[in-house]
């Protein structure tokens, strides 16, 4: 909103703002979040004599306010009024006079919080001067489709110098071999572009005559004479579509032609995957410290990933075995897992492997114990260099494609792929710096416990480093209306005394591509398909639910059984605020005259928990079983639960017309709302975060705010209340929900579309200037110069 409407209306209104403001400042906060301004601002209004408040200049600028900052004698509000767009307003709170400050200005007040004063020889980060002549899209619709967007832009600009354009497309090709073995092109007999044109021309009549069906060995002889070598199609059938697709690329660019062919070529055969923190198994570790739905989309994800690879590579004609390895830590001290093992084979796949490589401390010594995710930091650099050594033995070539997951593996990852060379993908799953409420400005006071230095500078190195990255939902990236994304937090923040950044990153950067996940499909399949159900698991699940005992891992007896379950399971944490949903069932009579609560998550015993958070989550979760008196009608497991189980459990839940509840503060996706969406379990989940995006409320599933839990625990209570009057109503959201799941969230779907974005940017970063160079150096030095410096202080380093 243009400043002069501000500044015109506190003109025509300086009593009311005057009184408004004052209450604000007399509330002794010099910190605001929008929900903090706009309800004051309501209740002003409906006091104000005459009304007429809530329709002005003031109220839009209010009500868009993510956060405001009053330090006398400025009072400032941090507007945003759609998505990724952003105005400071500055109003001194004597003159009321209000004016439109530069970014920079407004940390600098924010800073003065903290009892630091901003000068003007302060380290500012500002990446905005090297993308000015990058292409970046202009509408917010558009983040998250970056490929669809860089394939126009750039196909059109090809198509301008079509000779240049296709010089770069056969360059390109030219390249493609595996251990020395040529594909697609042969570099001696075509070295241009007119005699390209000519072999496809020629390769088509000839294969005309040829059966669809007929393969590659048949023909191999006749085409090598062409100049084409293997990797065009297994069959005859596959090998003409490809030369038809190139022939029309060179004659016309067209961006849907070229993304089918770039998709089509053989480059992804090895692919490292990588992920440091927290115990990286497949047996025993989900609900150990930091080990959570990460592991699980991993696992998840090379399964489908293999098939892909393996699909992809057999059409095109070759017989190449692909290779996948899972780099996480080797811990010695593993406890019930096999963390401590080196190499480990993938169940169900062919050749995919958990490749383990320990942390060391300065001396060469290698840690035993389990480290937090918030202290691995002065560990990672000596460790990404260990790594480099280890997939280099175990592949015998460098990687096609490095993919990171979160902070620690996202850093690896940059390490990684600035020494070999190779294609970077990162994956966040979840930033932690919009968990945690001013994290960046009080990040001194957080630092002995999460060191946000650390996490917070390898996000911003990380992410601009990265040749792509792949969230899993647009409100990952730029949020919503009224909620700031993820990414989007990243572009301009304070960590006072440290660093303030102006342009951190940008989600409008064609880089940003939306690749949700799914559920496994053999494991989370709808409860009505009864002859897939695991019945031999039902007598342990009855056993778990329903058993009469209370103590050791579980607590508290179902005192009516036959009553529907509402189920939730999750980490023991702050954030999956498991608790909350406890509280919220005991205060709410309704809820808990109609179901069952079966929580599953942590431990039950604190003293077994080496992890401090978690240990305090346990004693809460203690003190409100006692305070609302609920072990007959709350059963808390403190297990973790085998794939199998876990997805027969939630069938189990839905035969006795049970939900599924998520009452995180935020979850970055929800993975476990796909599993009970896919079992075919009505599902309860937080609007903040991804779960806004995979449910449509009251269709196939519910939104709940996990910051009003009365309401919250309300919508629950009217949902099992409609479906005891109409049993319809159950099974039309159980419908609801399959359907969702099954158009959108699939393994299958996610696999393609991330090995055709690996080709895609590959081809991109070899075409132009997408590797980013001057950003590149620019990071290498705030690595060298800051982040090092900031880890080599970590406890450890």
């Amino acid at each position: 909103m243009p400043v002069h409407e501000l500044a015109e209306f506190v003109g025509r209104n300086r009593d009311k703002v005057a009184a408004l403001f004052a209450r604000y400042r007399d509330s002794g906060k010099n910190l605001f979040l929008r929900s903090d301004l706009w309800d004051e601002y309501k209740i002003y209004c409906r006091e104000c004599e005459g009304g007429g408040f809530l329709e002005t200049p003031l109220a839009l600028a209010i009500s868009k306010c993510q956060e405001a900052t009053l330090v006398y004698p400025w009072f400032c509000l941090e507007v945003r009024p759609r998505v990724a767009h952003w105005h400071y307003y500055r109003f001194h709170l004597e003159t009321l006079e209000v004016e439109e400050i530069p970014i920079t200005e407004f940390l600098k007040i924010k800073e003065s919080i903290v009892g630091i004063r901003g000068g003007d020889w302060d380290l500012e980060i500002d990446l905005g001067p090297f993308e000015r002549h990058f292409p970046k899209m202009t509408q917010t619709r558009s983040i998250g489709r970056g490929v669809e967007y860089l394939n126009r832009r750039l196909s059109g600009r090809l198509s301008h110098d079509l000779a240049k354009g296709d010089e770069l497309l056969l360059s390109f090709l030219r390249l493609h071999s595996y251990r020395g073995i040529p594909f697609m092109i042969s570099n001696r007999m075509i070295s241009n572009v007119d005699t390209l044109q000519k072999s496809l021309r020629r390769g088509m009549e000839l294969l005309a005559g040829f059966g669809g069906q007929v393969e590659w060995p048949e023909v191999a002889g006749r085409l090598k004479e062409l100049g084409f070598e293997p990797g065009w199609g297994r069959t005859v059938q596959r090998i003409v579509e490809n030369f038809s697709l190139l022939a029309d690329i060179l004659e016309a660019p067209d961006y849907r032609a070229l993304e089918e062919f770039l998709g089509r070529i053989p480059m992804i055969f090895n692919i490292v995957i990588l992920s440091p923190h927290g115990y990286f198994g497949q047996e025993n570790v989900l609900g150990l410290p930091d080990t959570g739905g990460q592991v699980v989309y991993i696992l998840d994800q090379v399964l489908a990933l293999e098939r892909e690879m393996r699909s992809r590579i057999h059409e095109q004609g070759l017989d190449i075995v692909p290779r996948i390895l899972i780099v996480t830590r080797l811990i010695p001290e593993a406890g019930a897992t096999t963390c401590n093992q080196r190499l480990e084979k993938v169940h169900a796949t062919e050749n995919v492997q958990i490749l383990r490589v320990p942390f060391r401390n300065r001396q060469g010594g290698v840690i035993p114990h389990w480290i937090s995710r918030f202290e691995v930091w002065p560990y990672l650099e000596r460790f990404a260099g260990e790594v480099k050594e280890e997939i280099k033995k175990e592949l015998g070539c460098r990687p096609d494609l490095i993919i990171g997951n979160y902070s620690d593996g996202n850093l690896v990852a940059y390490l990684l792929a600035q020494k070999l060379g190779v294609t970077q993908c990162n994956i966040a799953h979840a930033l932690e710096k919009t968990k945690y409420l001013f994290s960046a400005l009080y990040w001194r006071e957080m630092e002995e416990k999460y060191h946000f230095s650390c996490q917070f500078t390898a996000d911003l190195i990380a992410m601009n480093t990265a040749d792509f990255i792949i969230t899993s939902t647009y409100q990952e990236i730029a949020g919503s209306d009224s909620i700031v994304g993820q990414y989007e937090s990243y572009e301009s923040f304070t960590m006072p005394g440290l660093y303030r950044v102006i342009k951190g990153i940008d989600v409008f950067d064609p880089k940003f591509n939306i690749v949700s996940p799914g559920a496994d499909e053999e494991i989370y399949f709808p409860y009505f398909e009864t002859g897939k159900r695991l019945t031999g698991l039902q007598g342990e699940i009855k056993e778990l639910i329903f058993g009469g005992t209370s103590g050791g891992d579980r607590r508290g007896v179902l005192a009516e059984p036959d009553r529907p379950l509402l189920f939730t399971m999750a980490r023991l944490d702050r954030i999956k605020n498991l608790s909350g949903l406890v509280d919220w069932y005991g205060n709410s009579e309704e809820l808990r005259g109609q179901v069952n609560l079966l929580v599953i998550g942590g431990m039950v015993d604190p003293g077994l928990s080496a992890d401090s958070e978690e240990q305090e989550q346990i004693r809460l979760m203690h003190g409100l079983l006692d305070r609302h008196g609920l072990d007959g009608q709350v059963r808390w497991l403190g297990l973790r639960l085998d794939k199998r189980l876990a997805g027969e459990l939630y069938r189990c839940i839905a035969d006795r017309g049970g939900a599924f509840a998520q009452p995180a503060f935020f979850e970055a996706f929800g993975l476990t709302v796909i599993e009970a969406m896919g079992s075919g379990l009505p599902t309860f989940a937080t609007r903040y975060g991804g779960p806004l995006e995979i449910i449509e409320d009251g269709v196939s599933g519910f939104h709940i705010d996990p910051n009003h839990g009365a309401q919250a625990a309300s919508i629950m209570a009217d949902f099992f209340a409609r479906c005891a009057a109409e049993p319809e109503y159950w099974r039309r959201l159980s419908r609801g929900g399959l359907t969702r799941v099954q158009q959108k969230y699939t393994w299958k779907l996610y696999a393609s579309r991330l090995v055709s974005l690996s080709c895609i940017y590959g081809f991109w970063k070899f075409a132009t200037n997408l590797e980013r160079q001057e950003t590149g150096r620019y990071l290498e030095m705030f690595y060298n110069l800051q982040f090092k410096k900031l880890a080599g202080a970590v406890d450890g380093g």
